[in-house]
């Protein structure tokens, strides 16, 4: 068949919703706004069974109602706007030039979002006969959780996808994998005194000062994967507590960003720190954090902040699938690497062993960053390539 292309119509249809996404705020926990944006944009443009699930989710489908699902996987909030002094442009303004869209948000990723929306209607309208369905599945609490809110439309509202495929940035590219991550709280004890006489006290701070040392030759230590790349070690943030400022802490921690490699897991990484703590011989542990939150509709979340690393074989039929679409659509081989952060499919395929390939429009590097933009092209672009992917995996000829 011919490639898929929006029209004009829905190429204008396609920023306007983008922008009215990236104009909302949807930090984590706070997605209400612009999950109803989502739910609303595509009841209009006539998905079925569109609802909001019980963590918050907005799910969308198209396709006959039975058979294998696709499900097109990507997240609707946001980090925080570190220091706005740094943008040369208004977060959320989505302001456009030179057909670049820019705002937080734009890259990662809610230029993914739209993609998918727009595939479907693609796929929708093309009238093709599908033998199963494809779901879009935007979801809440990546940035702070990633998995959390697919482990909860997976294992609790029983979507059960054959593949996923993930709108995370990938520049038109194939991602097979990503490392994992793992987060930890190392406290160091001391003794309180008055800090006109710090001979009397044990000061945390120090011992702290200490094991950071440690740790930084640690990092440089770390297991290597010829794909993935290495395992790191990051601290992250330093708190202290003490009876006033002019006393000496008595209680100092750290929280230190893991990043997993394959051969890595929560086990190996927490024994690591814990010599390091031997080692130096102070008073000092060390435990995996809890993430603890309530959605925007009050459904409460916990789970241990440990996230897999995950590889899918490159000949994988999911991956060659990919790249065939990618290659019908765009005219040239994609990449096919993997991110170096972190995602949903920590959970579905790490956790679910459900195959999953990452493929989105969007430069990584810019995610997190000031003056974030996307390429309007490349949105129109995604959109066209998820249309033929399910086709791939789902036109009732294969």
């Amino acid at each position: 068949m011919s490639r898929f292309r929006l029209t004009l119509q829905d190429r204008t249809s396609l920023v306007a919703f983008l922008r009215d996404m990236v104009r909302t705020p949807s930090f984590s926990n706070q997605e209400s706004r612009v999950a109803a944006q989502i739910a609303a944009e595509m009841k209009r443009i006539g998905l079925r069974d569109v609802y909001t699930d019980r963590i918050g989710n907005v799910v969308g489908r198209v396709g006959p109602g039975h058979g294998p699902v696709l499900m097109l996987n990507g997240h609707m909030d946001t980090v925080q706007v570190s220091d706005p002094s740094a943008w040369t442009v208004a977060p959320f303004a989505a302001e456009i030039r030179d057909g670049v869209l820019y705002g937080l948000g734009a890259c990662d990723m809610k230029g993914g979002l739209a993609a998918m929306i727009y595939g479907a209607k693609l796929l929708q309208d093309a009238g093709i006969s599908l033998r199963g369905d494809v779901v879009v599945a935007c979801v809440v609490q990546e940035e702070p959780s990633e998995g959390t809110s697919s482990r909860v439309l997976i294992e609790e509202e029983r979507v059960r996808p054959e593949w996923v495929v993930l709108g995370e940035p990938t520049d038109l590219d194939v991602s097979r994998g990503q490392r994992g991550r793992l987060e930890m709280r190392l406290t160091a004890y001391g003794r309180s005194a008055h800090a006109a006489s710090p001979s009397l006290g044990d000061n945390a701070i120090y011992t702290t000062a200490r094991l950071v040392f440690g740790l930084e030759l640690l990092a440089e230590q770390l297991a290597h994967d010829a794909f993935l790349g290495p395992g790191t070690l990051t601290v992250t943030s330093i708190t202290s507590s003490a009876s006033s400022r002019n006393a000496v802490p008595d209680r100092c921690e750290l929280i230190i960003d893991r990043r997993l490699t394959l051969g890595e897991n929560e086990t190996k990484a927490l024994a690591e720190v814990q010599r390091v703590i031997a080692r130096e011989g102070v008073r000092a542990e060390v435990q995996v954090t809890e993430y603890d939150t309530v959605s925007y509709t009050g459904y409460a979340c916990h789970n241990r902040e440990c996230y897999p690393a995950w590889v899918m074989a490159e000949d994988h039929p999911l991956v060659m699938s990919t790249v065939r679409a990618i290659r019908a659509q765009l005219k040239r081989r994609p990449r096919v690497t993997c991110w170096d952060f972190s995602t949903e499919g920590a959970y579905t395929a790490s956790v679910a062993g459900i195959p999953t390939v990452g493929f989105g429009p969007g430069d990584p590097q810019l995610a997190h960053t000031a003056d974030e933009h996307i390429r309007l092209n490349d949105v129109y672009a995604a959109a066209e390539v998820y249309a033929q992917i399910a086709v791939e995996l789902l036109a009732s000829a294969k």
